[in-house]
């Protein structure tokens, strides 16, 4: 029986010898020039886990990517991003005699000390699905190359104590541009991402049509529905809207709330267990949140009107 299990790479230095690189000029950070075939490792189905980030620019690639569970056709050029832990799936039948481009690989202890370290994952592009990616005009990559250049070129000069500093700024800046061109991104492509939001609106109206809701809806839920990653929901909803996924779903719980307290007689609690809140308490505070008055005091106040 074949063995399926991913290969995990722990460093930056066990990457470049699996794939037959030269051993790293610095062993927590590393620019890949992608200018060969590339040498998948002996794997049945060549997955790998890397235990590192990874931001990557890809064309010329005759061959499907898998990252987590979606597939992406990389032909065209994309940049992509990942975080440590995630499972890479390489198809070997692909053609990669023609690929360009390069992968920036970084080791989480390179910027454990600095700001960044917290502020990484929260670019929530590193949570979008391969067919999430990113796009860029000429001149959008030929800003990101120059980037790229810097970064290489800092840590092959002699190391003094100001090399890490400006690297990591360096990849703050980069990060920094790919949220620009994401946002861009969404305006861009307009079209192609206004039936995602209609669907996301009609999803959550036929969510709250109902008289009873069993539990409330959660950003995952409904992004999976929508064949989406949750972030890229947001993310593009925030843009095109200016409103998350949860903002809108909130807002649409909120109408609902405001529907039953004024047109039945359930209480405050039968109201909050009936929008598929467990616990009443939640369900005032969100209210308040939302309108500056309690459930009771809403009620009231209309009534009182």
């Amino acid at each position: 029986m074949k063995n399926t299990a991913p290969l995990i790479i722990d460093s930056i230095s066990d990457y470049h010898k699996i794939m037959g690189l030269p051993q790293p000029e610095h062993p927590l950070i590393s620019v890949i020039g992608l200018k060969c075939a590339v040498e998948l490792p002996d794997l049945p189905d060549a997955k790998l886990i890397h235990n590192f980030y990874s931001i990557f620019l890809k064309k010329n690639i005759n061959a499907e990517i898998g990252y987590g569970r979606k597939y992406y056709d990389f032909s065209n050029g994309v940049m992509g991003f990942s975080l440590p832990k995630q499972v890479f799936t390489l198809n070997r039948d692909g053609d990669y005699s023609q690929i360009t481009g390069w992968m920036l690989l970084i080791h989480p202890d390179f910027i454990r000390k600095y700001a960044l370290a917290k502020r990484i994952d929260h670019f929530g592009f590193f949570s979008y699905n391969m067919s999430e990616a990113l796009h860029l005009s000429k001149k959008e990559e030929a800003m990101i190359d120059r980037i790229m250049e810097d970064i290489r070129n800092e840590y092959q000069q002699s190391i003094d104590g100001f090399s890490q500093d400006v690297i990591v700024s360096h990849i703050e800046v980069l990060l920094n541009y790919c949220n620009r061109f994401y946002n861009r991104q969404f305006i861009t492509r307009r079209n192609s991402e206004q039936e995602p939001l209609v669907k996301f609106e009609e999803l959550i109206k036929q969510i709250f049509k109902q008289d009873q809701i069993r539990h409330l809806p959660t950003v995952n839920e409904i992004a999976e529905q929508l064949n989406v990653s949750a972030h890229y929901l947001s993310d593009m909803l925030r843009s095109l809207t200016g409103m998350s996924a949860q903002q809108h779903i909130h807002n649409e719980l909120i109408e609902k709330a405001k529907e039953i307290l004024l047109t039945t007689n359930l209480s405050i609690n039968e109201t909050a267990y009936n929008l598929g809140f467990e616990y009443p308490q939640y369900f005032n505070r969100l209210f308040k949140s939302k309108t500056g008055l309690t459930p009771a005091a809403f009620r009231k106040d209309f009534v009182s009107n």
